[in-house]
């Protein structure tokens, strides 16, 4: 089954995104799609219709397009039974309403669809989409021209809603339609509308025509607002759900466009530029470097450092391998510490117990988008002189004690490898606010080179982003806080799906902390009577991926000694699994993941 409006409910979802970013998503979706520079810019901000067409915002650049102004003139004096306004159409007054009742509304938007061979056939929006419950009405679906082909309204409805769902991440959909409009009503059954209300109509004769209004009581009926909403249906199970996956909105189309086409030369960093200075502003750092990955800037930092061979850097035991081994490309040794049980991040009082005076650092990992206790991290490590690179690649957006993540230590890196929160395919990013550390960094970053010249002064790496890619973390990075708020309504959907179930524990949020929940994930517990392993197998003959957690990594063979594990990162490493958790993740298919879980449970 396909990701379309019939996964919606016909109700507001109990666990709903946050309402004021809710309200500034759509502001500033809406704005950023009607506001193109020109016609070039306008055709990246473009929706795809699945089996061929495509879908542009109408701007304020067609205002000028006399013909465009024309042609949507025509279809609404043709459609004027469709409308609750029933005045004369000309074509100034189409104008007039592209730009006040359109354009200028920053609630509402309007998208023009053209079929397979370019040709314009039909127009399509949402209305009224700041509100606290997050819905998004349906709005002017008219189908003004022949189409080419059977189904294309039907697909361009779909594609619409998927973009409201997975760009805007709305709550639900809804519509209205007058009763008098057969065609209409009809057309929207066919797609899984059901009707849940009705309003009665009267029609007031105002000057230059008539209007529809909400009648009274006693006033005369003359048609009815049908209200009709997405019927809600459940997942089949036919198609694989993933473990990530990104959400690309308008700006990164955009923005990665300009940078392809224009990027070179004299804009060869603009991209670059912009994404640092927003990132480190955003974090709050003073300073911001991007870099090919995390684990590149991870070893630019502890060279910057100064750490070497003969040197302890103490890492966290559950953690992606690349932490532990970019201590191995300084030639200093890791050092493994265990995790708390309840965030799963660097336990402080382990950390502090494996100091030695060989002990240089300590990179504490934001694990699944969860922060780490940074207050008690960095009072142990100020007291025994310690270095701290906060290892923040899964957690942009976190926030300790309402501080954000990667602002804490000496250094920080961070992640957009393609399954990360915000993405740019591969790349990471460096941060501090150190002014003399980051200019170690810098020079290291960019092969030891005296900045400049030519002249190498010392040894140095080749960890750089490229602008193309910056382009896209630029747009990724506009809209954090809203993928975050997705984030978290999937945990919640997945905390009220796997509530009360016997062996089943769901991953927990400190008090202090704001989690970015860049992964869901349960332990299977003994009371489970099924493991880790079992239970993924059984969930991938549901179509149902995912991941274990990481291992405890001292097991790796790859550190040439033999290490006993840590306790609870060995308990966690052979029980937990990370769900599926792209942010683009529908309640229908988190209902279908929890089924599964309680079905496999259940026949334990």
């Amino acid at each position: 089954m396909r990701r379309t409006c019939i996964e919606l409910s016909i109700l507001i979802e109990v666990i709903s995104m946050d309402a004021d970013i809710n309200k500034r998503t759509i502001k500033k979706e809406f704005e950023f799609a009607k506001n193109a520079k020109d016609l070039s810019e306008l055709w990246q901000r473009d929706i795809r219709v699945p089996n061929g067409g495509c879908m542009v915002p109408l701007s304020y650049l067609h205002l000028e397009d006399d013909g465009l102004m024309s042609k949507l003139a025509a279809w609404r004096r043709a459609a004027a039974y469709a409308y609750p306004t029933r005045f004369d159409v000309t074509l100034e007054g189409t104008k007039k309403w592209a730009r006040l009742s359109v354009l200028d509304k920053e609630d509402r938007i309007l998208f023009l669809l053209f079929d397979t061979n370019g040709q314009l056939v039909g127009h399509l929006g949402f209305a009224n989409a700041i509100n606290d419950e997050g819905l998004l009405e349906i709005d002017n679906v008219l189908r003004g021209e022949k189409v080419s082909r059977k189904g294309l309204m039907s697909e361009a409805l779909s594609a619409l809603l998927n973009w409201g769902r997975t760009v805007l991440f709305a709550e639900g959909f809804y519509l209205r339609v007058l009763s008098s409009n057969q065609r209409a009503l009809n057309f929207y059954r066919s797609n899984g509308f059901v009707e849940t209300g009705r309003q009665n109509l009267t029609m007031v004769e105002e000057k230059g025509g008539s209007s529809l209004v909400p009648a009274k009581a006693g006033q005369r009926v003359d048609d009815e607002f049908v209200r009709m909403v997405p019927v809600k249906v459940e997942w089949d199970g036919k198609t694989m759900i993933l473990t990530a996956g990104p959400s690309i909105g308008f700006r990164e189309q955009v923005y990665v466009g300009d940078a392809v086409r224009n990027g070179w030369n004299h804009e060869w960093s603009k991209y670059i530029k912009r994404f640092e200075e927003e990132f480190s502003a955003y974090v709050g750092t003073k300073f911001a470097m991007s870099t090919s990955s995390c684990t590149g800037a991870l070893h630019i930092a502890l060279m910057a450092l100064g750490i070497g061979p003969g040197d302890e850097v103490i890492v966290p035991e559950i953690t992606w391998v690349a932490t532990a081994n970019a201590v191995h490309y300084v030639g200093a040794k890791p050092v493994f510490a265990d995790i708390d049980p309840v965030t799963w991040c660097m336990d402080p009082s382990s950390m502090e117990s494996k100091i030695t005076p060989r002990t240089r650092a300590v990179i504490p990992v934001h694990l699944y988008g969860h922060p780490c206790d940074m207050d008690t991290i960095m009072e142990i490590a100020g007291k025994r002189g310690l270095y701290v690179v906060e290892d923040a690649a899964p957690s942009l957006g976190a926030t300790y004690k309402g501080r954000r993540t990667g602002s804490f230590g000496h250094f920080a890196t961070f992640s957009f490898q393609g399954a990360k929160l915000a993405v740019t395919g591969e790349g990471g990013m460096l941060v501090t606010s150190d002014e003399e550390l980051y200019k170690k960094a810098y020079v290291i970053w960019d092969q030891g080179r005296k900045p400049g010249t030519f002249m190498i002064v010392s040894n140095g790496l080749k960890y750089k982003m490229s602008n193309v890619q910056a382009a896209l973390g630029l747009g990724q990075l506009q809209r954090t806080e809203e993928m975050v708020a997705a984030k978290r309504r999937i945990y919640d959907w997945y905390r009220e799906g796997l509530d009360g179930m016997p062996g089943i524990m769901v991953n927990q949020e400190a008090p202090w902390a704001r989690s970015i929940c860049w992964m869901t994930s349960i332990i299977v517990g003994e009371e489970a009577g099924i493991d880790r392993d079992e239970m993924r197998a059984e969930l991938l003959k549901r179509n149902i991926d995912s991941r274990s957690v990481f291992p405890a990594i001292s097991q790796y063979p790859i550190w040439n000694e033999r290490i006993d594990p840590c306790p609870v990162a060995k308990k966690i490493g052979d029980s937990a699994i990370n769900l599926a958790s792209g942010v683009c993740l529908s309640k229908a298919e988190v209902e279908y993941i929890c089924k599964a879980i309680r079905d496999i449970v259940g026949k334990r």
